[in-house]
């Protein structure tokens, strides 16, 4: 297979990612199964960019929650405090009310800042991840069409020697029934001798290595009293 120019290759990505949702990759245990050292280093400065976004992110919005609850507190602490002035009348009740107000409008200030904040973050973080699923999928490009030549370079080199393979299992099967023919006949024509006579290392009818026996030969069998007398009436009646 041809491999695509880089130019036609990312204009492929791009048309190919138009309309997805990404996830995020950084987040993906799956992602960094897909790269070896190489491709991680390659693209460790975006992956940095991104997960420093996602923690300032994450950081924002705890702030935001515990300035939120702050704003609540103030505000309900407001109420009494001008009510009680307008029972009272003292005065000094009310610097604390104008502190309260001030408190206020900083978390209101701080709030505004951190939704604004928050509105953008999740745009950086979505092009710096588009980034890194580009230079991903052009690093698994790579990869994925290195592996394949190289796959069929094995699978290449397994057929030629399955067929090697085929080719001496049939020779040494010609070679065994040969000599299995040879054994055969001089074996009718010298008997057990054959082996030693022909320095043969096996046993060609049991086809795996036999170590000559070079023992005595064995005592003829004795005969029991009972075998003699058989024997001794056969020749009695063949004499008849």
């Amino acid at each position: 297979m041809k491999h695509k120019s880089g130019k036609i290759r990312q204009e492929a990505f791009q048309t190919a990612l138009q309309g997805k949702r990404l996830p995020i990759l950084t987040l993906d245990n799956k992602w960094y199964k897909l790269l070896d050292d190489e491709t991680r280093a390659s693209v460790k400065g975006i992956e940095e960019q991104v997960n420093f976004l996602l923690k300032r992110q994450g950081k924002l919005n705890t702030e935001l929650g515990e300035i939120k609850k702050l704003k609540k507190k103030l505000m309900s602490e407001i109420m009494p405090m001008v009510d009680e002035v307008a029972q009272t009348g003292d005065r000094s009740i009310e610097k604390k009310i104008d502190q309260n107000r001030k408190l206020v409008e900083e978390c209101n200030e701080k709030i505004d800042s951190y939704k604004d904040e928050l509105l953008e973050l999740p745009r950086q973080i979505d092009r710096l991840n588009f980034q890194l699923m580009m230079l991903t999928m052009d690093r698994c490009y790579d990869t994925m069409h290195d592996n394949t030549e190289e796959i069929q370079q094995i699978e290449a080199w397994v057929k030629e020697i399955r067929i090697n393979l085929k080719k001496r299992l049939i020779r040494k099967q010609e070679m065994e029934q040969q000599n299995h023919l040879i054994y055969s006949y001089m074996h009718d024509v010298f008997g057990a001798d054959v082996v030693d006579l022909f320095d043969m290392q096996y046993d060609p009818e049991n086809k795996h290595p036999v170590v000559p026996d070079r023992k005595k030969p064995e005592k003829p069998p004795r005969i029991s009293g009972r075998d003699k007398r058989d024997d001794g009436e056969m020749k009695e009646g063949q004499k008849d």
